[in-house]
């Protein structure tokens, strides 16, 4: 590895803090040109320490890619279950819910119990299984083709069938909440899916963990304007926290 001067040093503490960091903003702190901000990540990068973005730089790949959800469920378990236990919070006697799929919302559905009454339509497989054993909850299973990597449905049909209803509350998983891009997918269907979900839900409520963070998928889901609650753990940095406030969205940190 090149050696780094002090300069870089800092750029790379800022980014070990916050996840990612402002070319404008940089620059302002180190009272120097675009261009010397622009050679110091190009080089950072060269030397593989972080990821160049439009504007700026992420610790992390700025693109989420698709996983097997039987993988995604053996990442950040323990960040998972907690927004889990505090999106059960969310979730009244007599509500009609929503649950989409994902790994954050496959630990929700193993935790929905002990209700009188609870009327939950999904797309996700998996969280019919879980939801089918208990005798209180009505289960409405959307029809559709079967995404095998997320064992849950997608297109025409299941968007059809969510015509048809008007539910209270809606619980979405997600790949990336992006402060410009919104909220996203890495597969566009599944993001056309959710779309529909969202039009006929009088409440999102969004779980995802600090990773999805600053992170786009291939397919845009909606902007963060229509997000009502965001559900994520203590690894977001306040200033994003901050930010997505900003769009008024209620951001509920899962304390492990």
């Amino acid at each position: 590895m090149a050696l780094i001067n002090r300069r870089q040093e800092d750029i790379l503490n800022e980014l070990g803090q916050k996840g990612y960091v402002n070319v404008v903003d940089l620059c302002e702190t180190h009272n120097v040109s675009t261009v010397t901000i622009r050679k110091d990540l190009t080089f950072l990068e060269n030397e593989k320490l972080l990821h160049r973005t439009h504007g700026g730089a992420s610790k992390k790949p700025l693109y989420a890619f698709e996983r097997n959800v039987n993988d995604k469920e053996e990442l950040q378990v323990e960040q998972k279950k907690q927004i889990a236990k505090e999106a059960l919070k969310y979730i009244s006697n007599n509500d009609y819910i929503i649950l989409g799929s994902g790994s954050n919302i496959h630990y929700l559905s193993r935790i929905v119990k002990d209700f009188t009454k609870l009327t939950v339509m999904t797309s996700s497989l998996k969280v019919s299984l879980e939801l089918c054993r208990e005798a209180s909850i009505s289960t409405i299973q959307l029809g559709g083709d079967i995404r095998n990597s997320s064992t849950s449905v997608v297109g025409p049909i299941a968007e059809a069938t969510l015509g048809q209803f008007s539910c209270n509350k809606l619980f979405l998983g997600t790949d990336g909440v992006h402060l410009d891009f919104g909220l996203s997918t890495s597969n566009a269907l599944e993001a056309h899916l959710n779309q529909a979900m969202i039009a006929v839900a009088e409440k999102v409520i969004v779980l995802a963990d600090s990773t999805k963070m600053n992170v786009r998928g291939f397919g845009k889901i909606c902007n963060l304007n229509k997000i009502d609650i965001l559900i994520t753990d203590s690894g977001i940095d306040s200033e994003t926290k901050s930010k997505l406030e900003e769009f008024g969205i209620d951001v509920v940190v899962a304390e492990l």
